[in-house]
């Protein structure tokens, strides 16, 4: 979908600084330690290092602020100790600290304003909310990353799970050593104990004689509390009116299906990240370029189930077990490796093994010159295909077995190169792409291009030149329509190239599915997409575009169907979560949509959706107020704007829904065109709805896939002009047929 501000996604380890009892100061003494306070943080080395490395945000709040680091999770935690030791030397500064590593947004406005937000800043600051003054607490993401390092394993304090905003849980850990932090237990984590505690505790019969002096005790404070309400309504219960109604929109919320576990194929497989043991750090886009595109090819052999990349790859750095991973991705393989690469010499050893039982099936280790990483490649795949047939039938070791395992191997290496250099600038580029940001797409954009001139019939790297400029195309504005005609044009260029050298390319069939969906040419877009599944029937990214052609042809149920299986094969993809919890919304499968979003909120707050789309879901019910407060939280402004302005015209709050609106309409003009149709249309204001509409389609918005099946355009069903609309997009029933 065109975007009209950019927003860049990333994971970043947060550091949230609050002083405590703040606003008791005087106006001074507020100035004077705020003041102090920023000489002390900007004083540590960790600042220092982060802010000249350029690896440092700041988020500047009345009370303290957030520090952003981007280099490691220890950063935010070295950072913290050093401003605990400072601290001692001034008493009068009461501060308390959280550390979180999470989803950060940095959006730049048109006017290239940027601010910072996103899950890891917010829960970071509920991290620091359960502590009291002296306190350093973490969340136990943080505490998981540390626990890799022998040094920390003595400062970590497990606290346990404690209720924060919203009714979510957190499971916090305090970290103290010698005279730095605050080792006791944090009063939150006290009340919760003492809470737990009221609740478990049975009366025993002494305690039956004490009930009438406990009830006048309850009488007598219930009669003070009704007397001093009207006096504390403005102090004390409006600021917690918030919580309530959060409290009450989950109460609301359709209950949870019970979920099966699914069962779990044996020809399933992970490939997770390999580990770069090379002296150079910055080698990992080849380490991980190793990995991932043994996992593509594995993608393309019949009758594998493979995880798809952003789950597999989820776990790296992470310490968790193969049990876990197994269990996370529903897959009973798992393949894991390392690479070092010195000079011209490269090693890379590999291993699989069962995941319920982490028992090593195989393993290798190949010390190769660099020109013959793609013959290791090749047998690395050759070998665990076979062993996995292996696990099905007693055929592996069969001469004709190995031979049609080495040609489905090498059917699946179609598009390569054997040019080391341009290999190299490939891995680059899939290492840079792969992180979604402007600034790495066009260091992306840059590799592939050398990559190809380096060896113009290296297809998949013109595939990857293509699906670049196509992510440029998918955040364009109608202000900067040049750049999104050359982009266009470039990826129709590259995408042809792809498929001129490799017809039966997936990477490259992918790139051309996706033009035709901008050229509205959804039969050509269907035929595309059935012959790169038929390649690759395990790639999920396929699999979700082939679940949204559906619902643009009205095949609803087909498209549940094709999108649980991406979810399937990438449970941790957030936005594929998103897309299926939309269309079950669609169907009126609430509690299931409902139950999908809560996955989304876990995996990344910060997607698109992740809470707008719990707010859509409320609407479609006819619960307006629980889909203003469930869209809140939404990271991406326009699509909160857009259940605000419908909830609001609902229950009749004019002013609030026109004002929601004329704010999509200034903000979001350039990227939201379809919203501000489905918002006119849901108003009744049908000439309006049609003008945004054909913007819509004059700005080849993303949102038009969802035209057919979208319950926000019912009013324009019967107006003629629906059918003529949608003509000019190729979606009338004739068409389609």
């Amino acid at each position: 979908m065109p975007s009209g501000s950019e927003v860049k996604f990333e994971i970043g380890h947060v550091l949230f600084i609050d002083i405590v009892g703040y606003s008791k100061l005087l106006i001074t003494e507020q100035s004077e330690q705020i003041q102090t306070l920023r000489e002390i943080v900007r004083g540590t080395e960790q600042f220092r290092l982060a802010e000249a490395e350029g690896k440092l945000l700041r988020l500047p709040t009345g009370d303290g602020g957030a520090l952003v680091f981007r280099n490691s999770p220890e950063a935010p935690v070295l950072c913290a100790l050093e401003i605990s030791r400072e601290l001692k030397n001034h008493p009068e500064l009461k501060v308390r600290m959280g550390v979180h590593s999470g989803p950060v947004n940095e959006i730049t406005d048109l006017n290239e304003q940027a601010n910072i937000a996103g899950a890891g800043i917010n829960i970071a600051q509920r991290v620091m909310d359960c502590g009291d003054a002296g306190h350093i607490l973490l969340s136990k993401r943080v505490a998981d990353d540390l626990e890799h390092y022998p040094q920390w394993r003595s400062q970590l304090h497990d606290l346990g799970e404690c209720e924060v905003k919203h009714g979510v849980r957190l499971h916090l850990v305090n970290l103290y050593a010698e005279q730095l932090g605050n080792p006791a237990l944090p009063v939150k984590f006290q009340q919760e104990r003492e809470k737990e505690q009221s609740v478990v505790a049975a009366p025993s019969p002494g305690r039956s004689r004490l009930m009438p002096i406990v009830l006048s005790i309850l009488i007598f404070f219930l009669i003070c509390l009704a007397i001093g309400y009207f006096g504390f309504d403005k102090f004390v219960l409006a600021p917690r009116r918030e919580a309530a109604l959060v409290a009450a929109t989950e109460k609301s919320l359709p209950a949870r299906p019970a979920e099966s576990k699914p069962t779990v194929s044996a020809n399933s497989v992970a490939v997770l990240a390999f580990d770069n043991l090379s002296d150079d750090k910055g080698s990992e886009y080849f380490s991980d370029g190793i990995s991932e595109e043994l996992l593509t090819v594995l993608q393309k052999i019949p009758g594998l189930h493979v995880a798809a990349r952003t789950s597999a790859f989820w776990f790296k750095g992470k310490n968790a077990t193969t049990q876990e991973i197994g269990q996370k991705l529903g897959v009973a393989h798992l393949v894991e490796g390392s690479v070092r690469k010195a000079g011209d010499m490269v090693r890379i050893a590999a291993r699989l093994t069962q995941a319920n039982t982490g028992e090593q099936l195989w393993s290798e280790n190949y010390t190769r010159n660099l020109k013959d990483v793609f013959a290791v490649q090749t047998e690395i795949a050759q070998t665990i295909v076979g062993q996995l047939r292996g696990q099905l039938t007693d055929g592996a070791t069969d001469p004709a077995a190995r031979a049609a395992i080495q040609a489905q191997v090498q059917a699946a290496e179609k598009g390569g190169t054997k040019n080391v250099e341009a290999h190299e600038h490939y891995l680059q580029g899939r290492f840079y792409a792969n992180r979604h940001s402007e600034e790495n797409v066009r260091k992306a954009l840059a590799e592939y291009q050398l990559a190809v001139e380096i060896d113009p019939s290296f297809a998949l790297a013109w595939a990857g030149l293509a699906q670049a400029h196509l992510w440029f195309c998918n955040y364009s504005t109608e202000a900067g329509r040049a750049g999104f005609d050359a982009h266009m044009a470039s990826a129709r260029e590259a995408t042809a190239r792809a498929l001129a050298l490799e017809p039966n390319l997936p990477e490259a069939l992918r790139a051309r599915a996706d033009l035709q969906f901008s050229d509205f040419d959804w039969k050509g877009a269907d035929q595309t997409l059935r012959t790169a599944l038929a390649l690759a029937p395990a790639d999920s990214a396929l699999l979700t575009d082939a679940g949204t052609l559906a619902l643009a042809k009205g095949d609803t149920a087909r498209g549940i169907a094709l999108y649980r299986e991406a979810v399937s094969l990438d449970p941790i993809n957030s936005l594929a979560r998103s897309f299926l919890a939309y269309s079950l919304s669609l169907t009126g499968q609430f509690a299931e949509a409902q139950a999908e979003y809560s996955k989304v909120r876990e995996l990344n707050p910060a997607v698109p959706w992740a809470h707008a789309g719990l707010g859509i879901s409320f609407l479609l019910q006819g619960k307006f107020e629980e889909a203003v407060v469930a869209a809140h939280d939404e990271a991406v402004e326009w699509a909160q704007l857009t259940v605000v302005a419908m909830a609001r015209w609902s229950q009749n709050r004019i002013p609030e829904a026109d004002a929601a609106l004329a704010r999509l309409v200034e903000r979001s003009a350039g990227m939201a065109a379809y919203q501000i149709a489905e918002v006119h249309a849901y108003r009744g204001d049908k000439d309006r709805a049609f003008e945004w509409l054909e913007r819509a389609r004059r700005q080849r918005d993303g949102g038009l896939n969802f035209l057919r099946t979208d319950p926000f355009l019912a009013n324009l069903h019967g107006d003629p002009r629906w059918n003529a609309f949608l003509r000019t997009i190729g979606l009338a029933d004739d068409q389609l047929k």
